[in-house]
């Protein structure tokens, strides 16, 4: 992933969108005095106060935050924070499809929650359960130790696990609950979003995007 300008901050991307009018924006940056807007999943558009992409208008800037309207409803963006459904008519019960782009490595990158709480995560077909690192549980609050030990074969040997219960595990506006995550005492510097995550929805993939629509 290429690096913004000095003045810019980054962070990894994703969109999630929903039926109806809704669009999704994410805040992916700050460029001097315009905002990095990610809109439907597309690339990074720069937007300075007033100026309108997409049906997006960029309200104000102050901070890490940005308010945006569409369709004369308005929504604020937190940098880094999870991408949010704007101009939706709904009734605001939650989402049920999220949309994926292939960064250019090929991964599939989102920001997400867990227990409230911010992580990076990225989908990973190979892993069996949602994986989680030692010290990201931590990060998070997760009592993983009252968890159920295992052990987990590695290329370094078997590693400590503990089978754990999530509250919460929310990408974009789709929280699923009560779903089964592995700590492992291994580095990992991502969430990884396995099997059991992507089995609750119908999944397509066309080249660079995936669509995951809520299936339960």
């Amino acid at each position: 992933m290429h690096a913004l300008p000095a003045l810019a901050t980054a962070s990894l991307l994703c969109a999630v969108a929903l039926p109806a009018a809704a669009q999704s924006v994410a805040l992916a940056g700050l460029l001097g005095s315009k905002a990095l807007l990610v809109i439907d999943g597309g690339q990074p558009r720069s937007l300075g106060v007033g100026d309108t992409v997409q049906g997006v208008k960029l309200v104000s800037l102050s901070g890490d935050q940005a308010q945006v309207e569409v369709g004369g409803k308005r929504q604020t963006l937190r940098l880094g924070g999870a991408p949010a459904s704007v101009g939706s008519s709904g009734t605001g019960t939650g989402g049920s499809r999220i949309v994926l782009s292939a960064d250019s490595r090929g991964h599939f990158m989102t920001q997400g929650q867990i227990n409230g709480h911010s992580a990076t995560m990225m989908v990973d077909t190979g892993a069996t359960n949602v994986g989680i690192s030692v010290a990201q549980a931590q990060q998070f609050g997760l009592d993983y130790k009252k968890g159920r030990p295992q052990g987990i074969s590695t290329a370094n040997g078997v590693i400590a696990a503990w089978r754990i219960k999530l509250d919460r595990l929310r990408v974009g506006d789709v929280t699923l609950y009560d779903i089964d995550a592995v700590v492992s005492d291994g580095a990992m510097p991502y969430v990884l979003l396995g099997n059991n995550f992507l089995g609750r929805f119908q999944m397509n993939r066309n080249n660079d995007q995936m669509v995951l629509d809520k299936r339960f």
